[in-house]
């Protein structure tokens, strides 16, 4: 940038051509009209520009009345304290800025570009979430903006200890990554990690989260999530009370938290808005339901293909009386049922609105009746495969249900092929993996292993959800010297 218009303008002109939604608007300022500038915006970013409700609006009306020095010095000094004003001293800065959703003026004589706030990008508010629903709670959801989830979470941590720093992704979108934290519980080696893996990659674009999500894990080959998404504003604040870190991208509702574990999922918001034996018995019904999203069906293969023994004399007679006539394996049997519902899962997530859960209900009752009345599955297997996608419904985050929807066919042909033998190879391969996998840093199964790193006191917020008071310190996710985070006074 130079202090000459001309060049300036030029300059800006050649980079941006002839863009039919770029607004140009040479103008004049001052009380003698005397200073020329140039201002430039985005043409839906730009409100009414000369009005009063404008922010430009009213400071061109304030300029118009100033001489020329007096000019200069109001905008070199921002005596009329506009709180957003941002100065350039590059073209390329500039337009970053201007791009941004805010309005850009050049003024002749006046070395920097400055970029001032105006209508911005239009955009969706504050929404109840789509998913992680809660009966006790807040219903206020994260918007696409991501100054708006960033202010929800200020809302919601009212301290200067709580740092916002601002990165930016894509060659070509220059995408808004915030990495928000609490300065005095995250450790200072968990920032410079999250920081390293962002800048990993050069891409073209980021649109959304999850491609940082996908670009950021360690291990790319697992089906479990390294990040834990959210959509709520007051799970992402307990979070980084807990010392961890979130991640938000500009046009992104999802906010990633991190590091995360196994026990992280299971829990929802309102387990503490509750008393304890109502949270403890939501997240008993919740570990045995990603028990059985795993392994249900294929334990249901392995007893009626090699162990029938273990079943009652009579139970086992009705089995064998509800595949009379049907002409397939019971593999087959499982197979043909589970892609049916997850094409009729996939069928509704894709139709609108009230379509969508009209075709998920009526679909899978009548192709489960017309399936069991041709003969072509028995009806105890409509009830496994029903029960099976119950358990995966009741696991509170969608990314995690879905790796225990992907290994349930690898237990299935396990379980047919080898038996009960079978599922304990499949659930050890599991285990295994699990016990290998870290999400920076901080053990996938914690604290199921590694409890001793916390004296215990992580199993005081585990499967059985202690009563409040007891629940004196933060996780291993915290400074060693920040870990009381409750104490009764006096």
């Amino acid at each position: 940038m130079t202090k000459s218009l001309a060049e300036n303008k030029k300059e800006l002109l050649s980079v941006l051509g002839d863009s039919a939604d770029i607004k140009k608007i040479p103008i004049q300022i001052g009380i003698g009209r005397d200073i020329e500038c140039f201002i430039t915006y985005v043409e839906i970013t730009g409100g009414s520009l000369m009005f009063s409700k404008s922010v430009f609006g009213r400071l061109v009306k304030q300029l118009n009345e100033m001489t020329k020095e007096e000019v200069y010095e109001s905008l070199s000094k921002n005596v009329l304290g506009i709180t957003d004003i941002t100065y350039f001293d590059t073209i390329e800065d500039a337009l970053g800025g201007m791009f941004a959703g805010d309005v850009l003026i050049l003024v002749d004589g006046f070395e920097k570009a400055m970029k001032i706030p105006d209508k911005g990008y239009p955009g969706m508010g504050v929404q109840e979430p789509q998913s992680e629903k809660v009966i006790r709670g807040s219903n206020e959801g994260f918007a696409d903006s991501i100054k708006i989830n960033t202010a929800l979470i200020r809302k919601r941590l009212r301290t200067p200890k709580l740092k916002v720093r601002e990165v930016r992704l894509g060659t070509r979108s220059n995408t808004n990554v915030d990495i928000v934290y609490m300065e005095d519980l995250v450790y200072p080696k968990l920032i410079g990690e999250v920081e390293k893996r962002l800048n990993r990659y050069d891409i073209d674009g980021v649109m959304d989260s999850g491609i940082i999500e996908q670009l950021s894990e360690e291990k790319w080959y697992s089906p479990f999530p390294q990040f834990q998404t959210t959509q709520r504003p007051d799970r992402a604040a307990m979070a980084i009370l807990e010392g961890r870190i979130v991640v938000f991208s500009d046009n992104s509702p999802v906010g990633l938290i991190v590091p995360t574990d196994y026990n992280s999922f299971i829990q929802t918001s309102d387990d503490y808005y509750n008393r304890w034996e109502i949270a403890s018995f939501g997240r008993i019904l919740r570990f045995l339901a990603s028990f059985f999203a795993l392994t249900f069906p294929g334990i249901y293969l392995a007893v009626t293909n090699f162990h029938t023994q273990i079943l009652p004399t009579p139970l086992l007679l009705s089995f064998a009386a509800a595949r009379q006539g049907v002409p397939f394996p019971a593999m087959v049997e499982v197979l043909l049922m589970e892609i049916a519902f997850e094409l009729l899962r996939e069928a509704g997530v894709r139709l609108p609105g009230a379509m969508g859960n009209t075709i998920g209900i009526v679909g899978g009752l009548i192709i489960g009746q017309a399936a069991v009345e041709a003969n072509i599955v028995s009806p105890i297997v409509v009830i496994v495969v029903a029960f099976t996608a119950l358990c995966s419904f009741a696991i509170p985050n969608e990314e995690f249900a879905s790796a225990f929807r992907i290994l349930k066919f690898g237990f299935i042909f396990l379980c047919s092929w080898l038996g009960f033998y079978g599922f304990l190879f499949g659930l050890l391969l599991v285990l295994i993996h699990l016990s290998h996998l870290k999400s920076f840093g901080i053990p996938y199964l914690m604290p199921f292993v590694g409890a001793d790193l916390t004296g215990y006191e992580d199993q005081r917020d585990f499967v059985i959800r202690q009563p409040l008071f007891k629940i004196t310190r933060r996780p291993v996710y915290a400074r060693r010297n920040q870990r009381v985070r409750l104490k009764r006074k006096g």
